[in-house]
């Protein structure tokens, strides 16, 4: 017996094709077998007309007539019966085909909601898997951010370490207040730090809008996901019904569709559109958190080259400061000692000096003591030029002296003004010796190390 022709459509409207033609409602009577009757007229010779039973042939049949009425009684019985039987055979085979039709009609359902199930199965397990694909992205961009924030607090300790530097150095006395190799260099690091700030405040705001679009996606994820769970249970609840089901019931209305409704390929779109944007956020994720290592490594590295760049140029500052602090003390070593040997040849001076006093009060008083000669004695003898050259060169050699006196004083107030400018400028390269030794140099022992700059700590 074969089955019904046609497509959906078939459930709004159902039609039922049968193998044979329907039996008839009527059956014509051309298609019975027919009996010729010759049917007698009420006249000749055993015509009743005339006679005196006419007042009852009006009322009474011919035994043909009779016979006519009879057969055609047999006739429409006969037809009924057959007309019944074919009735029962299509109802029994339009029964049999209904049940069959019904019965493979909802194993073709069964079927369909099974297969729909496993399509539902399948982009529920998809978006499951990029729901905790994502989670656990967030996650990792989660740490990454902690490492940016904890980073961001790494640097302030060298920006203050840098700029303490920096203030602490303006104490630094004349001349050795001067903008050198390690004022240079604490000033890229000021800049340095500055920057690399900017730039972590900048990624930790991509980090932070790159989270909110991850749990957004994943959010909608989870939406498509709830949505499936709920229709998958829907469906395997319908896929169990049966016809011995105990919670089945007409609805009518129910057999139509919604004008909202989506179709195959538009729901699998959906789920494969939110997988896709859901897998580019990812994708996005893993490219900032690469850029996000890549920036720390390299700002901490940075970070310490510069450290050490600093600490180099103190270093060499320092031993500079030393160099030039034992050369002043030596040349003060010597300038004391010549203000030892000066003084005492200031006093020797003076003492020579003094020492010519006694020859020239001896060179003088001869010759006042001639200037009373009497007369004619009162001669210009050999003895009286020697007396006068005597006191010349007395005068001129006591004048030599006290040139000589003044020189040296002048000298010794000389060593004695490069000496206060001596220990002045010793003073002040120990001071700047202690500045950058005992406060700046020191200070930069607390420079935290690479793991903090990176963030892991």
């Amino acid at each position: 017996r074969a089955g019904p022709a046609g497509g959906p459509g078939a459930m709004a409207q159902p039609r039922v094709l049968l193998t044979k033609e329907p039996a008839p409602q009527s059956v014509p009577a051309s298609d019975l077998p027919m009996k010729v009757y010759e049917v007698a007229l009420n006249t000749g010779a055993d015509s009743s007309s005339g006679l005196a039973t006419a007042g009852f042939r009006t009322a009474k049949y011919l035994p043909a007539e009779w016979h006519l009425n009879n057969s055609e009684l047999y006739h429409k019985a006969f037809a009924g019966c057959q007309q019944a039987e074919r009735g029962r055979a299509e109802a029994k085979d339009l029964t049999e085909y209904a049940a069959a039709t019904a019965q493979r009609a909802q194993q073709d359902s069964t079927a369909a909601l099974g297969q729909r199930l496993q399509d539902i199965h399948f982009w529920k397990a998809e978006l499951q898997k990029e729901i905790e694909n994502l989670d656990a992205e967030t996650s990792l961009l989660a740490a990454q951010k902690l490492r940016l924030e904890r980073a961001l607090d790494a640097t302030e300790v060298p920006y203050a370490i840098a700029t303490d530097n920096l203030q602490c150095r303006e104490r630094r006395q004349a001349p050795d207040l001067v903008g050198d190799e390690v004022e240079r260099e604490l000033l890229k690091e000021v800049e340095l730090i500055r920057n690399i700030q900017e730039l972590l405040k900048r990624t930790l705001m991509q980090a932070s809008n790159q989270m909110r679009l991850n749990r957004d996606h994943k959010e909608v994820c989870e939406m498509d996901w709830s949505d499936k769970v709920e229709t998958y249970n829907i469906d395997d609840k319908c896929g169990r019904y049966h016809n011995e089901s105990t919670n089945i019931q007409f609805h009518p209305s129910s057999v139509k569709f919604e004008e909202s409704a989506s179709t195959p390929e538009t729901w699998a779109k959906f789920s494969q559109d939110n997988i896709y944007r859901a897998e580019r956020e990812k994708l996005a994720s893993v490219n900032l958190r690469a850029l996000i290592d890549n920036i720390l490594r390299d700002i901490s590295e940075d970070m310490r080259m510069q450290c050490a760049v600093v600490n180099e140029a103190f270093a060499k500052n320092c031993e500079e400061l030393d160099d030039a602090k034992h050369k002043l003390e030596h040349h003060l070593k010597k300038i004391l000692k010549e203000i030892g040997d000066q003084e005492a040849n200031i006093a020797a001076l003076k003492q020579a000096i003094k020492d010519k006093e006694a020859p020239m009060k001896v060179a003088q008083t001869r010759l006042y003591d001639r200037s009373f000669r009497p007369n004619v004695e009162l001669c210009r003898d050999e003895a009286q030029f020697r007396l006068i050259s005597e006191v010349e060169e007395l005068t001129e050699s006591i004048g030599s002296l006290k040139k000589k006196l003044l020189e040296s004083e002048q000298s010794l107030r000389n060593l004695e003004d490069t000496r206060m400018n001596l220990e002045k400028e010793i003073a002040v390269k120990a001071n700047s010796i202690f500045i950058d030794r005992q406060k700046c140099m020191a200070h930069r022992t607390r420079y935290p190390v690479v793991l903090k700059l990176a963030g892991y700590q």
